[in-house]
């Protein structure tokens, strides 16, 4: 038999717990498989014992994974175990009080199911719960843990993950966390306290659950949250004529209404939705993985903005925690291509960072005890914007847990495509607020006569040419990723594109006074800096890539488009040398 006595026990008894007849029904099927006496039996045993290999953890993330039968999968058992832990945590944290949490859920299959289990145990427990009146954003449910002040909210999202899976975001705010981390998602030793009270959790039949009792929010925290968007529009924008033409994307999530009716409130009405991925549909028919980082992604989008001669293409990630944006850019048009190009996250992050810092300055805004933050994985371009405009500057873990923890913060992000422009509202990444500043200001821009690109090159110019990239290994093995990550620390490499690695850190060390964490950071003599770290949300190895080339401060468009070039192609030599060197 290919599967132990003592797995087909763990089994056993996880399928009798199960209130889910599809997931019963799923592990059965494998246990069966799993049991005959054929060449096949091996697989299905081996997927058992993935599913059995221990309960899904808190990542950078929150809870993540596919939907199946098993306690390393989401599903129905595994939610209602953290909500019941979940609710231990705050009955115990809040002594003599009674708690409240608010929940939110995006349009992916079972989220709803997710979220009202999640209400139902929390009613039971004696939590006051509210859950959301319909799949709207995460940065909506972030929103409202701080406008409600709750002592939690959970947020069901997978956010940019494949179809099969899905997430549980847990926020701590209200009573429960008063310091800068008010709102934002659980960190050490939050992560760990919840966790254990989850382990503690003797089974699912031994959990209450109420068949009503919770409150479902109205409209009205919705319309709230738009509005409080609505107010970063800068006061002089009122001057300009609001003729930017956009292309907008939600890639089939949650994020079109909310996104569109804001861009419309703040005046921006020339706006086409990709007709094909406006409405939510949680197979994401129109995209190998709905994530606008993927190749691929926004092809749609930038067709569209071919064909109706757009400024600007935005995109958010199917919960609308994420933005990009793609441009016209003359450096790439030649005989195959018009130049239509995404914006890499960082050039996002830099043209948002001084666009507040700008602001700030205008509206006289005293910026020494205010904060410019992204994480240790991002351009070092951000910290030389804050020192410039006299912000205070921090760098971070990777995950918005963390850079929304900064104090005094004022603006934050990560490469990865997270914008947090008004902490004060939602300490976390937000799509939609981002969207909002960056097509305000290619709308200030283009009543200049100016774009994005050409504010890049003034970034430049002023700090440096700062280039970054990426390069990704998936593993459908995950035992690889360590394996991987050993053998980069025991013979890391010696020179980067010929530039001796004059540093090498060990991130797990705990470097910079930031917590350990998995990784390593290479620094050559010429300013060229990889990260490279297993990534908290996919089974994935990256390495983040930047490379910093000294530019004039009175360089020709010619000399910097040059400069590009050159970047480009050091970049190029170290993606390659990295892919050879970790076997990807």
């Amino acid at each position: 038999m290919a599967v132990s006595a003592e797995l087909r026990a763990q089994v056993e008894a996880w399928i009798d717990d199960d209130p889910d007849a599809a997931t019963r029904g799923e592990l059965e099927m494998l246990l069966e498989q799993a049991s005959q006496d054929d060449a096949e039996a091996a697989v299905f045993a081996a997927e058992l014992a993935d599913a059995f290999s221990g309960l899904l953890q808190f990542g950078t993330a929150g809870l993540r994974g596919r939907m199946a039968g098993g306690p390393a999968r989401m599903n129905r058992a595994v939610v209602i175990r953290a909500a019941a832990g979940l609710a231990a945590y705050l009955l115990e944290a809040r002594a003599g009080a009674r708690p409240s949490v608010v929940i939110g859920y995006d349009a992916r299959h079972n989220s709803r199911t997710f979220a009202l289990d999640t209400a139902a145990v929390m009613t039971a427990a004696g939590v006051d719960a509210k859950i959301m009146p319909r799949a709207l954003p995460t940065p909506v449910l972030a929103y409202a843990v701080r406008h409600l002040g709750t002592d939690a909210g959970v947020m069901v999202t997978a956010s940019h993950n494949p179809p099969q899976d899905n997430g549980y975001k847990v926020y701590l705010g209200g009573e429960v966390v008063t310091d800068a981390g008010q709102g934002a998602q659980i960190v050490p030793p939050y992560d760990g306290l919840i966790a254990a009270k989850i382990a503690a959790v003797e089974s699912v039949a031994s959990v209450p659950r109420a068949d009503d009792g919770w409150e479902t929010l109205g409209e009205e925290i919705h319309l709230a949250y738009r509005e409080s968007v609505g107010r970063l529009a800068f006061p002089e924008d009122a001057t300009y004529p609001r003729d930017l033409r956009v292309v907008y994307t939600p890639l089939h999530g949650v994020g079109a209404e909310t996104a569109l009716t804001t861009l419309a409130g703040a005046g921006y009405g020339d706006v086409f939705g990709v007709e094909q991925q406006l409405e939510p549909d949680p197979d994401f028919p129109t995209v190998a993985f709905p994530n606008p980082e993927e190749p691929g992604a926004i092809d749609l989008a930038i067709e569209l903005a071919r064909k109706v001669g757009a400024d600007l293409v935005v995109a958010n990630d199917p919960d609308a925690d994420r933005c990009a944006a793609a441009v016209l850019d003359p450096r790439r048009a030649d005989e195959d291509s018009d130049g239509w190009r995404m914006l890499h996250g960082d050039e996002v992050g830099a043209l948002l960072g001084a666009a507040l810092a700008e602001n700030a300055s205008r509206l006289r805004i005293v910026p020494s005890a205010l904060t410019f933050a992204n994480s240790i994985v991002s351009s070092r371009l951000l910290g030389r914007i804050a020192a410039k405009h006299g912000f205070a500057y921090a760098s971070t873990l990777t995950g918005f847990k963390w850079i929304s923890r900064a104090e005094g913060l004022v603006f934050g992000y990560e490469e990865a495509l997270g914008y947090c422009v008004d902490p004060g509202q939602v300490r976390d990444k937000d799509g939609i607020s981002a969207a909002l500043v960056l097509v305000q200001l290619a709308d200030r821009l283009k009543a200049e006569g100016r774009t994005l690109l050409d504010l890049l090159d003034d970034l430049a110019r002023e700090h440096g040419l700062h280039l970054s990239s990426q390069l990704s290994g998936r593993f459908s093995d995950l035992s690889l990723i360590p394996v991987t990550m050993e053998r980069l620390r025991s013979a890391p490499p010696a020179t980067l594109a010929g530039s001796p690695v004059v540093k090498v850190e060990d991130l797990s060390e705990g470097l910079d006074g930031l917590p350990p964490t998995d990784g390593l950071r290479l620094l050559a003599a010429d300013s060229t800096r990889v990260v490279v770290r297993p990534s908290g949300t996919e089974p994935k190895v990256k390495c983040y890539l930047e490379a910093v080339f000294p530019v004039e401060s009175d360089a020709s468009y010619e000399a910097i488009s040059r400069a590009r070039i050159e970047a480009h192609a050091h970049l190029e030599i170290v993606t390659s040398e990295l892919r050879e060197l970790l076997g990807l």
